[in-house]
């Protein structure tokens, strides 16, 4: 049950407009950035290779701050953005202090797995088990299969969905243009 746009961080939604109100000039420029942005923001300027290496694996995209806030919002337009809310809730546990796990663990359970979880993702019954099993005594790998599962399913079905989304066809063809 995806709760829509507003379960976007703001600041992931303010760079997916931004990069695609942009994507006309974005080659226009000769440091190939994104024009207009603010200095705070140069970190996350748009390089014109970056779209093109999304396509080159799944991880591309995700360690790209652009490449996640662009999937994440096209995850939202299908509905299924508790995926990779899901997966990046597992990457911030794995960061967790041990003394946190217990109730972090509880929380990410409670909203993306357990039986009336508001944003449950798609697991088989084995997997479920499993991690519930892995409840009893949180540590940093509870969720590593659920987690693995998880991003199989992006990566087999979201991700090749989102490389023929018109938005990133755009983008690429913006930066093949340049």
């Amino acid at each position: 049950m995806c709760r829509g746009l507003e379960s976007l961080p703001i600041t992931c939604l303010e760079r997916a407009k931004e990069l695609r109100a942009l994507l006309g000039s974005l080659l226009q420029k000769s440091d190939h950035s994104i024009p207009g942005q603010s200095k705070k923001s140069d970190k996350q300027r748009l390089n014109v290779d970056e779209p093109l290496k999304w396509k080159e694996s799944f991880d591309n995209l995700l360690s790209s701050q652009n490449g996640l806030c662009l999937f994440r919002a096209f995850l939202v337009s299908e509905f299924s953005e508790e995926n990779i809310a899901f997966y990046l809730a597992c990457e911030d546990y794995r960061a967790t202090k041990p003394s946190k796990f217990s109730s972090k663990a509880k929380n990410i359970y409670d909203e993306f797995i357990g039986s009336d979880a508001p944003r449950e993702v798609n697991l088989d019954h084995v997997t479920k088990a499993a991690t519930r099993k892995n409840m009893e005594q949180p540590c940093q790998s509870c969720f590593d299969l659920a987690q693995a599962k998880i991003y199989s399913l992006m990566e087999k079905d979201c991700y090749p969905r989102f490389l023929k989304s018109s938005t990133y066809l755009e983008l690429c063809r913006k930066a093949k243009t340049g």
